[in-house]
């Protein structure tokens, strides 16, 4: 029987992964999947982390969106840039 493999951190967690290495171990278990050697339950330990890693990458894109969005600009038109407020308050 295979070992778990570990949980996925929150994207807010200082030990989650990248964005490039989320995505890198995404390509892996696809990989993995589709070579049709494991075991059922490494199937799902492997989809259970593609899901958790699929959410974490959407998480971190979706604060890489708002953070660009920031941008803005001034009553001359000028580009300004504001201060990104991680916690969502103002």
């Amino acid at each position: 029987m295979s070992k778990s493999p570990d949980p996925i951190p929150a994207p807010s967690d200082p030990v989650a992964p990248t964005l490039e290495a989320a995505l890198d171990r995404l390509d892996a278990i696809v990989h993995e999947m589709e070579a049709g050697e494991l075991p059922l339950e490494s199937l799902i330990a492997r989809y259970e982390e593609g899901i958790a890693l699929s959410k974490l990458c959407e998480e971190k894109l979706a604060r890489a969106e708002e953070r660009i969005r920031i941008i803005s600009r001034d009553a001359a038109g000028n580009p300004v840039l504001e201060e990104f407020d991680a916690t969502g308050e103002e």
